[in-house]
């Protein structure tokens, strides 16, 4: 079984900060998930468009010409399927009332690139849990 069950999981990673998203798309893609990546929501907003594949989108809440909140904001407005989780290295004041209505999770950084691929797996139901 193993990685097999990952295969068809397709997920879009958001984040600016080079460094981190390097290592959590090559984390994911050892773990078998298919992946893309923007460096900031805009570009997220236009790979989401353009892949009606992608099931999760994982999102820096903090990012240049638009945020997180914003970006899953407009992304369920598109796919109202879509699974998010969120990262931020700040402490969130008050999130908008769509995360807390969707129970979305949020991963405080720094995280182990290890504790994002579980996060994603169960989110994805890839693994019990």
């Amino acid at each position: 079984m193993g990685s097999a069950q990952t295969e068809n999981h397709t997920v879009l990673i958001a984040e600016d900060e080079a460094m981190l998203r390097i290592v959590a798309v090559e984390t994911l893609k050892d773990d078998g998930f298919t992946v893309y990546e923007a460096g900031d929501g805009v570009s997220a907003l236009e790979i989401l468009r353009g892949h009606p594949e992608i099931e999760l989108l994982i999102s820096d809440i903090k990012m240049p010409r638009l945020g997180g909140y914003e970006l899953a904001e407009g992304a369920l407005a598109l796919r109202p399927d879509l699974k998010v989780l969120f990262m931020t290295g700040y402490n969130t004041e008050s999130p908008p009332d769509f995360v807390r209505e969707r129970a979305i999770k949020t991963l405080q950084k720094p995280f182990n690139v290890i504790q994002l691929s579980h996060a994603a797996k169960a989110m994805l139901g890839a693994v019990p849990g």
